[in-house]
């Protein structure tokens, strides 16, 4: 039951992720009936982000997600994201109607992201690395679903598309109501001065392992949610759905952001093996390269440009989950909780800043907007440089531990 448990989960998040993006797919649409430009919709965005960091945060800080089952958050959450999603679609006439129900949005998936994970955790605990790998594989092609839909309803109009991100919350709502916790979790008892504070969150910045992984994740965070909101514009400038002869913005822009879901998996597969560090930084490598290249291919053959736009997806996410298991890792129990939460809030501001300045410049820098995300994997590489000299002699033990129990 567990590995079935664990499979309907990971759907569900599938499903109700799809919301993040959701405003995104619509984005040429929005651009025409509204009479704005690529930054408004980079605005939008950081709407959905700014409620998920208010959302996590206040999930963490009030203790709400230990004093309730993660399935109920789940539930709740998201069949309100999908109401403030149809908010947006049906009562939106411009953009700063808008605003406040993308604002909505976010906060609700803070009670479907983490608690997503928290419910993986309490079916199968032995497993969580590996499943966690699935779990932000599943973020990432829900980021991409919204794409997927606008491709399958061209013909229809935006609202249609938004409003098919509602439908999918709903059954991802009806999906974990059926599945409910696992054996593992556990409802915490509230009790005076139980709840979580800063104080210990910054404490955990203290622990070198910690750190590094924060510093890596928040190198990271630059560019991931910058990425995303401007693949459709890359894919526009480069001009590939034209010049390749087949397909549309949106689903190559589903394609590109989806291929990140394998990213995921193959490096939770990989982290077995290697370990998280090095998967990240591959990770961070890899992407670094793509910023670092793609303005200098632009004149290349289409197919290229595709190739390199497909990498640049499935590595700019890749090392997301080694991230949080390297953080899992390195924090005494008592503080991954508000650890956790203060790392995600602070990776999330930065995605808020990277995403304004990025769409705002677009317009002026054309292609070479990907220089502007560069620095992100360089920093993220810098800061995790602690972890992965300190990982080399733990394989190395690990490794001549499982020779001698062989021999």
């Amino acid at each position: 039951m567990g590995m079935y448990a664990v499979g309907v989960i990971v759907v569900a998040q599938l499903f109700g992720v799809s919301l993040w993006f959701s405003a995104n797919s619509a984005a040429d649409d929005l651009v025409r009936v509204w009479h704005v430009d690529t930054f408004a919709i980079g605005l939008l965005t950081s709407a959905v982000q700014l409620g998920f960091i208010v959302g996590t945060l206040t999930l963490a800080l009030t203790g709400l997600a230990d004093r309730f089952r993660a399935s109920r958050i789940f539930v709740v959450a998201a069949l309100s994201g999908a109401i403030a999603n149809a908010g947006f679609a049906l009562l939106a006439q411009d953009l700063n109607g808008a605003m406040p129900w993308r604002f909505a949005v976010g906060l609700t998936l803070a009670g479907i992201y983490p608690m997503g994970m928290k419910m993986v955790v309490g079916w199968q605990p032995q497993r969580a690395g590996s499943a966690l790998g699935w779990l932000v594989g599943m973020l990432t092609l829900g980021t991409a679903l919204p794409h997927a839909l606008r491709t399958l309803g061209a013909s229809l109009p935006w609202q249609s598309v938004v409003l098919g991100s509602s439908v999918l919350a709903l059954l991802a709502a009806a999906l974990v109501a059926w599945v409910g916790d696992g054996p593992h979790s556990a409802v915490r008892k509230s009790r005076p001065g139980g709840g979580l504070s800063f104080v210990k969150a910054f404490d955990a910045f203290r622990l070198r392992g910690f750190r590094a992984a924060a510093l890596g994740y928040f190198g990271h965070m630059w560019e991931l949610y910058a990425f995303w909101a401007l693949v459709p514009v890359l894919v526009r400038l480069l001009d590939l759905p034209t010049r390749l002869a087949w397909g549309n913005v949106s689903g190559l822009s589903f394609l590109i952001i989806g291929a990140g879901a394998a990213g995921c998996i193959a490096g939770g597969a990989w982290s077995r093996r290697i370990g998280s560090a090095r998967v990240a930084a591959g990770a961070l490598t890899g992407s670094a390269l793509c910023c670092a290249v793609l303005p200098l291919l632009s004149e290349s053959p289409a197919w290229l440009l595709m190739a390199v736009m497909l990498f640049w997806g499935l590595a700019v996410v890749a090392d997301s989950p080694q991230f949080s298991a390297l953080a899992m890792q390195a924090c005494p129990p008592d503080q991954i909780g508000s650890a956790l939460a203060l790392q995600t809030c602070i990776g999330f501001s930065i995605t808020m800043a990277s995403i304004a300045l990025t769409t705002h410049a677009v317009g002026l820098t054309g292609v070479g907007i990907a220089w502007w995300l560069l620095p992100g994997p360089l920093l993220g590489l810098w800061g995790l440089w602690p972890a992965l000299v300190r990982q080399q002699p733990t394989l190395a033990a690990a490794k001549l531990q499982n020779s001698g129990s062989n021999s």
